[in-house]
């Protein structure tokens, strides 16, 4: 095949490769949102796309479905550029998505989220579908404070601080940029943020009061530090890592 990706594939083509054995699609579930004033709104779309993408091609004998860009952000509606689908709406889209990957002879489907606030609701939605649905397995990555602590230990590995790193546009966020996409990052615009400890009481606070109320660049970290050296680091790693979950859910 000359792509992995459904969207740049044609009907038939999908079909062939579900006929030998492609029956697993994953899919990024991203955001369209401020990060910080060095980071363009793309940034979880195109990270959530970009480890899918590689998420694929490693565990073999699947397909990737076209990444969801936008997801819940209404805590950061304060910053221009943030654009947010309600709760309802956004597991309105799953849902749609899911019925028709159903139809079409897959067995898996499984949705990676690369944003803090589609966690809960994805869960929530993925739940619903597993009852609905009998034609396709439903599985999710959905555990939130697991997924930040894991991107944290990358960072404190390469000689970093739990508070750098941070869990929005911070050290380890930034360095995953600058290895992805550099042109897209503003590097004259590295100032830190909140710098803490993000933990579920930092996590309600933002989710309840929105971003300002923690931070009024849009920051969680410090990404002063951030390498697009490092950035491969943890990219790798994080593929590796999100590879052996989605391994394990489909067995």
């Amino acid at each position: 095949m000359k792509s992995i990706r459904t969207e740049e594939m044609n009907w038939q083509g999908i079909q062939e490769a579900i006929q030998k054995g492609y029956k697993t699609l994953v899919v990024a579930v991203g955001s369209i949102e401020q990060h910080g004033p060095h980071l363009p709104t793309i940034t979880d779309t195109l990270i959530g796309d970009s480890l899918v993408n590689e998420i694929v091609k490693k565990i073999g004998y699947a397909l990737q479905g076209p990444t969801i860009r936008i997801g819940c952000s209404k805590h950061h509606l304060s910053f221009p550029g943030t654009i947010t689908l309600s709760t309802e709406t956004f597991k309105a889209v799953v849902t749609d998505y899911a019925e028709s990957v159903a139809k079409h002879g897959f067995e898996n489907l499984v949705f990676i989220p690369s944003h803090g606030g589609n966690f809960v609701a994805l869960e929530e939605v993925i739940n619903d579908l597993k009852k609905k649905l009998t034609d396709v397995k439903i599985f999710g990555y959905t555990d939130l404070y697991g997924f930040l602590e894991i991107l944290t230990s990358y960072s404190i590995e390469a000689g970093k601080s739990q508070e750098e790193a941070g869990a929005h546009a911070g050290e380890n966020e930034t360095s995953l940029m600058l290895a992805l996409a550099e042109e897209l990052v503003v590097k004259d615009r590295f100032v830190p943020g909140f710098i803490g400890k993000f933990t579920e009481k930092e996590g309600e606070i933002i989710f309840e009061k929105g971003m300002k109320a923690l931070t009024d660049n849009g920051v969680l970290g410090d990404p002063r530090r951030a390498s697009a050296k490092d950035g491969k680091i943890y990219f790798k790693k994080l593929v590796d890592f999100l590879a052996n979950e989605v391994s394990k859910m489909i067995k």
